[in-house]
């Protein structure tokens, strides 16, 4: 598998508000990984990151996606707050689930259009 594989998911992470991706790969046994920053700042920040763990960890209590999606930080106290050094992770548990099945499954039930702000809004009343 080589990192074209990895272009349809990255184009689509990156049209959603706040998503920076910058780093891919794929381990020796096939596992892959997308890393990504959020910013914390952005008004939809948090709306992203419930969002993508739905569908990433959660999408449904019986039936779970083969990945997972999670921060990652060096040590705060050597390097810096959130703004900089807090980033995201999706990687896959199944080889045989590829970078564009993800894409699948986060184009199909994040709002649309995904880069669209106000499809972000939730109704928190």
């Amino acid at each position: 598998m080589g990192g074209e594989n990895f272009s349809e998911l990255i184009n689509y992470l990156q049209e959603i508000p706040a998503v920076d991706v910058f780093g891919s790969g794929i381990f020796e046994n096939g596992l892959w990984w997308v890393k990504f920053n959020i910013d914390i700042r952005h008004p939809n920040a948090w709306q992203v990151v419930q969002e993508i763990g739905h569908v990433v960890n959660y999408i449904s209590v019986n039936e779970r996606l083969p990945t997972v999606f999670y921060p990652v930080s060096p040590a705060p106290y050597m390097n810096g707050g959130p703004d900089e050094f807090l980033s995201w992770i999706i990687e896959t548990e199944d080889p045989d689930f590829t970078p564009d099945d993800m894409k699948e499954w986060l184009s199909g039930r994040l709002p649309q259009p995904v880069s669209d702000l106000t499809a972000w809004d939730v109704d928190d009343d």
